[in-house]
């Protein structure tokens, strides 16, 4: 039916059927055939002759208001599907963390603009859970995400961008605060603040293999949502929990971020795309990415 409007709408651009014919390269009757099939299927009179040529009735124009839109929206979304079947975007949709943008991102951002200075660029600051349901409804093209990705990396392509060392948060009243780094062994007996696996999946289980793997299970005192509240929870409750090293840079009311100095405890960055064929700037947004780490 799309197509049938189309014509509707060359016609009536043209004034005339055997001009429009001749733009679109079909012939007058096949265009009269279609334009009847249009006004049988909406039930009614579309175009009226005149000694100069056609012009639209009251329902053609009616018609023509309320669809042109929508097939201008067609056209456009089939054009930029046919730009991403030959490998080209001319935007990128990326999901992130928050707090890693600053040091993992905003490098890789700046190198992308010298190679596609006319992209454009749709940022989406966005939970782990966010991104990775994001990516599988195709609403962003890249998500940037942490050790939580693991889970979803069989759905999509991903690449590991570095290996990070990890740091425990803690009360700036802790006893723990005014040292340069901490042994993970020195959290056993310790309250742990964990986080929503809805929100960041594999997060406490990261943790949690980490404390087992220096001989002890951490205690999860509360479980909250999001890492804000976690940092929040951490300072109320006197507790720890632990994250990324990129924290370090990190700045939250009422707490210290605190290397840990085991070696064996790291948290991986991970990016995450759509399998199929990637497009230029996505290719060219994960090689500065893998750079930049």
């Amino acid at each position: 039916m799309i197509d049938r409007i189309r014509a509707l709408i060359t016609i009536i651009d043209e004034g005339s059927v055997n001009r429009a014919a001749v733009r679109m390269r079909i012939t007058q009757p096949a265009l009269s055939r279609q334009m009847q099939a249009l006004e049988n299927e909406i039930g009614g009179k579309l175009l009226e002759r005149e000694t100069s040529g056609v012009k639209p009735t009251g329902l053609g124009h009616a018609l023509v208001k309320s669809m042109k839109p929508l097939v201008d929206e067609y056209d456009s979304a089939m054009a930029d599907l046919r730009r991403q079947a030959r490998g080209e975007r001319s935007e990128l949709r990326i999901g992130y963390l928050g707090s890693a943008a600053p040091s993992v991102l905003t490098p890789a951002l700046a190198q992308l603009r010298k190679t596609h200075p006319d992209l454009k660029l749709k940022l989406h600051d966005l939970s782990p859970r966010e991104q990775i349901d994001a990516l599988t409804a195709g609403e962003i093209d890249i998500a940037l995400i942490g050790q939580e990705g693991v889970v979803a990396a069989k759905e999509f392509h991903s690449a590991k961008l570095c290996s990070l060392p990890v740091c425990v948060a803690v009360s700036d009243a802790d006893p723990l605060a005014s040292r340069k780094s901490i042994a993970l062994k020195e959290l056993k007996g310790r309250d742990f603040i964990g986080v929503d696996e809805d929100q960041v999946p594999g997060r406490n289980r990261w943790m949690t293999a980490l404390c087992k793997a220096v001989g002890f299970k951490p205690r999860f005192a509360l479980i909250v949502d999001g890492i804000t509240n976690v940092l929040s929870e951490v300072v109320s409750e006197s507790a720890v929990t632990l994250l990324p090293a990129y924290f370090l840079k990190s700045s939250h009311p009422g707490v210290t971020f605190v290397r840990v100095s085991d070696e064996a405890a790291r948290w991986d960055f991970i990016v995450l795309w759509q399998k199929g064929r990637a497009s230029a700037s996505t290719r060219a947004l994960v090689d500065a990415l893998k750079h930049g780490s």
